[in-house]
Parts: C-alpha cells; sequence; structure tokens
C-alpha cells in the first residue's frame, strides 16, 4: 500500500515537486488537484487557529486504498495520489492533497471528485480543532 500520511501540513513545495515530478509522461494529458486546507472558522465565538488530526491508521490506510483500487477501475487514471496529514496543521495550511492524472480532463476531473467525496464520507480520520484559548472540540473528518 502506498503511504498517505505525513507529519503535519503539506507544504507547498512538497505538491509542486509532486507535480513537477510528472512532466516526464508524456502520455498524460490532463491532472485534477484537490487541495483541503484549514480554515479559521469561529465556534461559540471562538476562532479556530488549528485542527490536530488522529487517525486509526491500519483501518485509513486500508480505506485510503480501497478509494485508489475503487477509482482506478472506475477512471482511465495514468496515477493518482493521495496525501493526508496527520498532527497539527495551522489555519492557512493544507491538511488533505489528492492528485489525479489521466489522458483526458473529464476522468481526472471526475476522479479528483469522487476520491475526495468518499475520504472524506468514509477514512478513519479525526480533527480536534483547536482554539486561540487553548480549548478544543473532537470531530470526525467529514
Amino acid at each position: 500500500m502506498k503511504k498517505v500520511f505525513i507529519n503535519g501540513a503539506i507544504s507547498p513545495q512538497f505538491i509542486a515537486d509532486s507535480i513537477a515530478k510528472h512532466s516526464t509522461k508524456k502520455e498524460i494529458g490532463a491532472h485534477s488537484i484537490f487541495l483541503g486546507q484549514v480554515r479559521n472558522d469561529v465556534l461559540d465565538g471562538k476562532t479556530v487557529q488549528a485542527i490536530e488530526y488522529t487517525a486509526y491508521e491500519e483501518m485509513a490506510d486500508q480505506q485510503f486504498h480501497d478509494i485508489r483500487e475503487s477509482a482506478f477501475q472506475k477512471y482511465n487514471l495514468t496515477c493518482m495520489h493521495i496525501y493526508h496529514s496527520l498532527g497539527v496543521v495551522g489555519a492557512g495550511e493544507i491538511c488533505l492533497y489528492v492528485f489525479t492524472s489521466s489522458k483526458h480532463r473529464k476522468d481526472a476531473t471526475e476522479a479528483c471528485s469522487y476520491i475526495v467525496e468518499r475520504i472524506k464520507k468514509e477514512v478513519s480520520v479525526w480533527g480536534k480543532e483547536l482554539f486561540e484559548d487553548d480549548t478544543y472540540v473532537w470531530k470526525q473528518n467529514k
């Protein structure tokens, strides 16, 4: 199974390097990218400063694998990458990166959306919202 989890935020440089590696794959005609970013929501008058992500990693790894396999069966993809943060990710930082590639844009864009929706509904990842006053609220990553 491919490694999905990254400790902390997913850096813009990591994303740029990932994209650059695909320039040698000349059969690809389209890429689609989804970037999930931590928002600084205001809940009950308190502003979210970060989210601390945790997961039941063994189960989540299997769920990510199943989603990958399903997407490859459903869409004509050349390649796909999924990365999700664990640990603390600050407001404004990237916590989810989904990158699909195919010969044609329709497969790349539809697959990317399909993968993100399945991750949000099925994968065992939780986020604890951390507020500026050091309080927190747990919620499933939906």
